[in-house]
Order: C-alpha cells, then structure tokens, then sequence
C-alpha cells in the first residue's frame, strides 16, 4: 500500500498541473462567424463574429486560403464621415464578448481568389495572444450570406436566432 500513496500523489499532482495549465489557457471562443457573399469581379468581402475569451488577450493576426489578404478593420465616423482602417490588434477583455460588425470591427478579406457564393464555408484562422504572449489559433467556418440573409445592421437584432442564420463551426488547436 505504502508504494501506491506515492504513486497517487504524483498522479494527483499531475492532474492539478494539467488543470493549471488549462485554466491559463485562453480558452478563445467564436460565435455566429459569417462573410457576405460577393458578386462576380468583386475582390473584397467582410466577416463577422462574437468574440470572447476566459482570459484578456488581443486578436493579433488572421489569414483565409479564399483571400491573398486578411485584416481586422475598424469601421467609425469621423467628422461626418465613415472611415474604415486596418487595426495591429482587437483587444478581448476576459470574459466580455466583443462583436466584429458591419459597420464596426471586422474581418477584412480582400484579393479574393474566386467568388464567395451564398451557403460558402469560409475558413478562417484567428490567432490570438495573451499577456504571457503567448499564441492561440482558433479555426473557424463561417457560412456564406447573401444580401437577403444577412443580419447586424440590417435592421434585424444582431444574435438571433433562424433557420437562416447558421451557426460557426469552431475548431480550437
């Protein structure tokens, strides 16, 4: 019995390392990811998402095999004006959902290799970074909408739930 108590205690101890090491994971999350659908010859499209993670961290970088180039962009008025620009980081408060939006934060996918159809699974890989500086990437696949499915400042409530507004599928790695 006396060798089985050391044994336990180490294997305890490694559970409650693995537990530790989990918690201080950021433990990202994406919600309701989705691109407008695109027209022929257009180059450039929009995705959107709710965001939100245990931990602070900064959505750093994003990158999609349908577009040469993937920026987070920022949308806002200034003096009468809308201005839209590319933004280094999109900071995540722990546990506040931030929403990427038409006419807000989002995904910016330009130099399209070909048309994003309605009902398109897009992929998406977002790569987020702690205080430790430390790097998460989280793939997701967000559906394809067109201009009659589109919800978030359309004039329907951003979130709701449809037949037509499809969920993300989220991979965390």
């Amino acid at each position: 019995m006396s060798t089985s108590l050391p044994r336990t205690r180490g294997l305890l101890l490694s559970l409650a390392l693995g537990t530790a090491c989990l918690a201080a994971h950021a433990q990202v999350s994406v919600k309701d990811a989705w691109v407008r659908a695109t027209v022929a010859q257009q180059k450039s499209t929009g995705a959107f998402m709710q965001l939100s993670s245990a931990k602070a961290v900064r959505l750093v970088a994003v990158s999609s095999p349908v577009a040469g180039i993937a920026e987070v962009h920022e949308m806002k008025m200034d003096g009468g004006v809308m201005k839209m620009r590319a933004v280094e980081a999109l900071d995540l408060a722990a546990g506040q959902p931030v929403e990427l939006r038409p006419g807000s934060f989002h995904v910016m996918l330009m130099e399209l290799k070909s048309p994003i159809k309605d009902g398109d699974s897009v992929p998406l890989s977002l790569v987020f970074e702690g205080a430790d500086k430390k790097r998460e990437t989280v793939e997701v696949k967000a559906s394809a909408r067109g201009m009659g499915m589109m919800q978030g400042g359309m004039g329907h409530k951003h979130g709701a739930t449809s037949a037509s507004a499809p969920a993300a599928e989220e991979h965390k790695h």
